[in-house]
């Protein structure tokens, strides 16, 4: 199984940015679609960015895109999410997970999840 592990949430202002960091054992990044998803309380999980092992193409939700940038870094096993112009609304529990395939990220099965990492942004 992959294990990921999240760091690097915490507080924010309105406007400011934050990186998430998600490590993860083996060659998961490389290999499976890998994805960010957060869930706020009273709210569904939804996904936020998602990435391909092997093209490293990256797809956005609406409200991420054009703020939010997924990226990897194969040698250190560590997946990102660059947090930009952030809102409230993107006040939830971040989440990294190791999906099943290499296509179609964005709809993949998700079983392998972190530990989630706390974002709270601030008006």
């Amino acid at each position: 199984q992959v294990q990921p592990v999240e760091s690097g949430g915490g507080s924010a202002q309105a406007g400011g940015s934050l990186r998430l960091s998600c490590v993860v054992s083996g060659s998961a990044l490389s290999t499976y679609c890998m994805g960010w998803f957060r869930q706020a309380p009273g709210k569904e999980r939804e996904g936020v960015a998602w990435i391909y092992p092997t093209s490293g193409a990256t797809f956005y939700a609406d409200s991420a895109k054009g703020r939010f940038t997924i990226s990897r870094d194969n040698a250190k096993n560590t997946l990102y999410l660059q947090m930009d112009s952030l809102k409230p609304d993107d006040t939830a529990m971040y989440y990294c997970a190791a999906g099943t395939r290499r296509t179609y990220c964005s709809t993949d099965k998700y079983n392998d999840w972190g530990q989630g990492t706390q974002v709270t942004v601030s008006s």
